[in-house]
């Protein structure tokens, strides 16, 4: 995060009040100043049409500055973030996390006393808007020591043509897109939750026949299962899959491992089985968005993960344009997301999350530091698992 030695003049600068007018008059180049108690909605529609945006903190005491960078850098704002007015040098690893490019000094502000603050953590346990890794994603890159086969360095390149190629395009065109690129190669991996029926649509109206996913952990809630089957016969999806976990019952044979060890039991039931039928595919097409919050928020539309494409389709959807395609589309809605599930998974680990307020994940492994369960994660995270508990 930068340090900006003294505030810049107001000239140039938009308000609220006459974004409109500025706007008009010119098309880019534009730095928006908010006081950091704003509400997001009121920005939500200039936030994409601005260069800049200067966040004016009122009191160190008042957070509602980094809440509004954070659902900015949430909903997909890649602009320039600077934070002005009431800040201290302590909250210099707050801001920068929350999505905070800069910080603009005071005059009475010691500026060796901020970089001393920025340079007091050196590793991070919990996901921000800021995409640093954390410290167990860092373990796990420190595991594979082996590179993926099948020519990593070519799946890069592919990856990175397609999201220059498909970065302005919509979910249609990309799906058709990746299609032709890797016939016979693409999947969906979904769970059939609250948002599922979205991607799963824009399949079946492309390619009904593409191979779908699904982790069968024996763990679901009872209303997922009759979900699965109903969107798979309503949208005519042909080939749904369920991947089921081998000797469950030797590894967890009270069928309580999800209360002494989640991760494990996560590994056992969902990224083992994804794991075998990993060589079919070249593509996997996942539901993740990065409204979703923790280490989502920067989610790219292609990414490679241990030598496999992962395509969010999704990824920079917003909740309007989702909850928009259910309603234009008439989508069946899975029985829980009335009771206040906003993300679903299985039962012993999910519970209702209706606060808007917080992350839409916010709902699973409540109460811990869990945010995944691994089947998006490297590899070698699962095998450190293992190990872990073996010693």
């Amino acid at each position: 995060m930068q340090l900006l030695d003294r505030a810049e003049t107001e000239e140039g600068f938009a308000t609220l009040e006459d974004i409109d007018v500025v706007l008009a008059e010119r098309s880019n180049g534009v730095t928006l100043r908010v006081p950091g108690e704003t509400e997001f909605r009121l920005l939500e529609d200039y936030a994409p049409r601005v260069e800049r945006i200067v966040v004016t903190f009122k009191a160190f005491r008042d957070g509602r500055g980094l809440t509004l960078a954070t659902r900015l850098r949430e909903r997909g704002y890649t602009g320039r973030l600077e934070a002005e007015g009431d800040v201290l040098p302590d909250q210099a690893i707050h801001l920068s996390r929350c999505g905070f490019d800069a910080v603009r000094l005071g005059e009475t502000a010691v500026r060796a006393e901020w970089e001393r603050a920025l340079q007091a953590f050196s590793a991070v346990y919990q996901p921000a808007t800021d995409g640093a890794p954390t410290v167990w994603a860092l373990r796990a890159r420190r595991l594979q020591s082996v590179p993926p086969s099948g020519g990593g360095d070519t799946l890069e390149a592919k990856a990175k043509a397609l999201n220059e190629e498909l970065r302005d395009g919509d979910a249609a065109t990309i799906l058709k897109r990746t299609l032709e690129a890797f016939p016979g190669r693409v999947a969906v991996l979904s769970s059939f939750g609250a948002e599922a029926a979205v991607p799963l649509h824009l399949v079946a109206q492309t390619a009904p026949d593409t191979p779908v996913l699904f982790l069968d952990t024996d763990r679901h809630f009872g209303q997922t299962l009759p979900y699965r089957d109903e969107l798979a016969s309503r949208f005519g999806l042909t080939d749904v899959r369920s991947l089921k976990p081998e000797n469950a019952q030797a590894a967890d044979p009270k069928g309580d491992l999800w209360r002494t060890d989640a991760d494990l039991c996560c590994t056992l039931r969902k990224v083992k089985p994804l794991a075998a039928v990993k060589p079919q595919f070249d593509v996997l097409i996942t539901g993740r968005k990065r409204f979703h919050g923790a280490g989502r928020m920067r989610l790219p539309l292609f990414e490679v993960l241990d030598g496999q494409i992962r395509l969010n389709l999704l990824a920079n959807w917003s909740p309007a344009e989702v909850e928009a395609y259910f309603e234009t589309h008439a989508l069946p809605r899975h029985p829980l997301v009335q009771a206040g599930y906003r993300s679903i998974g299985c039962w012993p680990c999910t519970q209702p999350s209706a606060d808007a307020a917080e992350d839409v994940r916010a709902g699973r492994w409540a109460g811990s530091e869990k945010v995944e369960c691994g089947i998006h994660l490297p590899a070698a995270w699962a095998a450190e698992t293992e190990r872990r508990i073996a010693s």
